[in-house]
């Protein structure tokens, strides 16, 4: 690496990075970018910059891979343009000045993003949970550590611990309620997140949900899970007064959004294979203003 790359960067370039970060974000990120709409200017635009190494994390995941080259080889340069960007090298990329820039005001550790890698590798390779522990270690890959990005973001307080514990909580309540969102999509790539385990419980196979058997037995396992997934709303509740009062808005119509695809499912009895389970645009424009009218009414 040499001194002029690390001094490439310039006001203008950063605030181009920032730019299209926050297009990213706006274009893509759907139930996420509903939750920044609320925060401070710069807890925005810093959110937008971690949304787009996420969005293009990723992209590099799901997406064919370059000619030439394998998922897991793509995943692993981007490994490495991670610890680059640390550094202060960001190659070409309009994301990582941002991001890192970011990173840095607000002192988020590398390794969150190294874990957030860890579960886009392992979505390579493994296609079965056998239990619980194994979902919802996948869970924590996939959405803890944003949890814990995003609180880093927002500002908390950290003395006993507590706010990391239910920002894991938080994550695997989101990622549990994609999980059974998803049922139907993910089943058809051969991807099964729900544990053996709890299908062997209820007398579901692998083969009914590919099928698309929405019968009394898959009913049941659907509400299992759901009501396992409330149990960690409960929990991610317990952060807000952890969370200092800029990001308490923020978090709360996530949680919304996210409790209210879970409602969705329960409504639709469980069947999650007829009807996307979904929040419509104006349910979460709703929620944004009522949410963003209670923050500027009350002192909490």
């Amino acid at each position: 690496m040499t001194d002029a790359t690390l001094t490439a960067l310039t006001p203008d370039t950063l605030a181009a990075s920032y730019r299209h970060c926050e297009f990213v974000a706006k274009t893509q990120a759907k139930n996420f970018y509903y939750s920044f709409i609320t925060l401070p200017p710069e807890k925005k635009a810093a959110m937008c910059a971690i949304y787009a190494f996420m969005r293009y994390s990723d992209d590099v995941s799901d997406e064919e891979a370059a000619q030439g080259k394998t998922k897991a080889q793509e995943l692993s340069e981007w490994r490495v343009a991670l610890d680059r960007a640390f550094s202060g090298d960001y190659g070409d990329s309009l994301i990582l000045p941002a991001f890192h820039d970011t990173t840095k005001t607000y002192g988020i550790p590398a390794r969150y993003f190294h874990e957030l890698i860890d579960g886009m590798e392992q979505d390579l390779t493994k296609k079965r949970y056998s239990t619980w522990d194994e979902t919802r270690h996948y869970c924590y890959l996939a959405a803890s550590v944003v949890g814990f990005v995003c609180i880093h973001v927002w500002g908390f307080d950290e003395q006993d611990g507590k706010a990391m514990e239910y920002a894991e909580a938080c994550g695997i309540a989101l990622q549990l309620t994609n999980i059974l969102r998803d049922v139907k999509e993910d089943a058809a790539r051969d991807r099964i997140y729900l544990p053996q385990e709890d299908l062997d419980r209820f007398g579901v196979t692998a083969e009914s949900l590919k099928r698309g058997n929405v019968d009394d037995k898959f009913r049941a396992l659907i509400q299992f899970e759901a009501e396992r997934a409330k149990e960690y709303y409960d929990l991610a509740h317990r952060l807000f007064p952890y969370v200092h009062r800029p990001g308490r808005p923020t978090l709360s119509i996530m949680l919304r959004i996210y409790r209210g695809i879970l409602d969705r499912i329960e409504h639709q009895k469980y069947d999650v294979y007829s009807k996307r389970a979904r929040v419509s645009t104006h349910k979460k424009l709703s929620i944004v203003a009522s949410v963003w009218f209670r923050a500027k009414t009350t002192k909490e």
